[in-house]
């Protein structure tokens, strides 16, 4: 290892922005070189730059923008941009962060380069493998040199798969770090008042591709949707891969629906803050409102983080039981237990992965059995 080792860590979707800020921040307290690769998988400012600002990361050292496109156009032009920038810089570690295409094109070029990874949100599983991301999570955690789990469950997914432990940390969730820093700014009132929302609504976000890629799909999701919002007024931020599917399938402004563009970090959680619900196929909004405590409904089969369900903060549904769950949720009101959080999610999981970061670039052993023994 060199004197003075390099990180790099690999962000391209929005979801990223918030696990990486409180890892890069702790490991610059301990004086750690690192830098920023952003690869453009989401380009628009409004999926990424105002993440930057919003968290306080620094500039990138390089932005390929790579932009959308199939699995495989985008995941190709990824391979080519990371290989360039990473044998440009050769680094010492390369950390990753949840399951979108840029972590999985990240590990396969360190693969091949022989430069150890660091997966930061690793043994989720859906048991979905025709979902993308669970075969993203499967690969990057096989080829991973550390795994940072958020959870408990996460831990023996790994070892069923036959991860050796002494790679394995379980340091709680970064995510609900940012979120824990940005709730003195969370406030619904001037993102409510900028909308011209009423005072009670519920917020939508939709993009997974089972739920919107096919005509069929997308038709059931937005007939059930419209149901709810028979209910309760409902504002749907809409992700751009599926807004043109989800409005030819009949979803559009109405004195109930406000479909509005993308909201920054800051004002999205405020938004969600406010909320008298939540419906999703996202699994950060899933963690988001666990914290907040307000009902969440995911509109999935399954999910990469059933604390979430276990926590009682989130229930699944089809488009089907969507609107009669709603209708539950809303007259039940938010008794949510939120005051209780999922272990180690207290604001202190970037600082643990720091830590261990810091003490391999220096050559520490890990013991076996770290992730049972991590200081909080």
């Amino acid at each position: 290892m060199r004197e003075n080792p390099l990180v790099l860590h690999v962000l391209g979707a929005r979801p990223n922005f918030p696990k990486a800020a409180p890892v890069v921040r702790a490991l610059d307290s301990l004086g750690v070189r690192q830098g920023i690769i952003h690869t453009g998988q989401h380009y628009d400012a409004l999926m990424s730059d105002v993440f930057f600002a919003d968290l306080g990361l620094p500039e990138p050292i390089a932005n390929l923008g790579v932009g959308s496109g199939t699995h495989a156009q985008q995941t190709a032009a990824l391979l080519i941009g990371l290989e360039g920038v990473v044998l440009e810089h050769t680094p010492d570690l390369v950390v990753v962060y949840g399951d979108v295409n840029s972590t999985l094109a990240a590990i396969l070029v360190c693969a091949k380069l022989g430069i150890p990874t660091a997966h930061v949100e690793a043994g989720l599983r859906s048991f979905d493998r025709t979902m993308p991301e669970e075969v993203n999570r499967i690969v990057t955690d096989s080829l991973s040199e550390l795994l940072f789990a958020t959870s408990p469950d996460a831990l023996s997914y790994l070892a069923s798969e036959g991860i050796d432990p002494r790679k394995v940390h379980l340091v709680g969730n970064p995510m609900i770090d940012s979120l824990f820093g940005a709730l003195p700014a969370l406030d619904p009132s001037p993102v409510v008042k900028r909308l011209g929302l009423p005072p009670r609504y519920a917020v939508a976000t939709l993009h997974r591709p089972a739920n919107v890629d096919s005509p069929e799909a997308a038709r059931e999701l937005v007939d059930a949707v419209l149901e709810v919002s028979e209910q309760i007024p409902l504002v749907i931020p809409i992700h751009p891969r599926g807004r043109t599917r989800l409005a030819e399938a009949g979803l559009v402004t109405s004195p109930s629906v406000y479909v509005i563009d993308p909201l920054g970090y800051v004002d999205f959680l405020s938004l969600v803050r406010g909320a008298a619900l939540v419906v999703t196929d996202s699994g950060g909004v899933q963690e988001e409102t666990t914290v907040l405590g307000v009902p969440c409904l995911t509109v999935r089969p399954n999910t990469e983080r059933p604390i979430t369900v276990s926590h009682g903060t989130n229930r699944l549904v089809t488009p089907a039981l969507l609107p009669a769950a709603a209708s539950k949720v809303l007259s039940d009101g938010a008794a949510i237990p939120a005051e209780e959080l999922p272990v180690m999610w207290d604001g202190q999981a970037g600082p643990r992965i720091a830590r261990v970061i810091a003490s391999w670039l220096h050559g520490d052993n890990l013991a076996p059995a770290a992730h049972n023994r991590v200081t909080p």
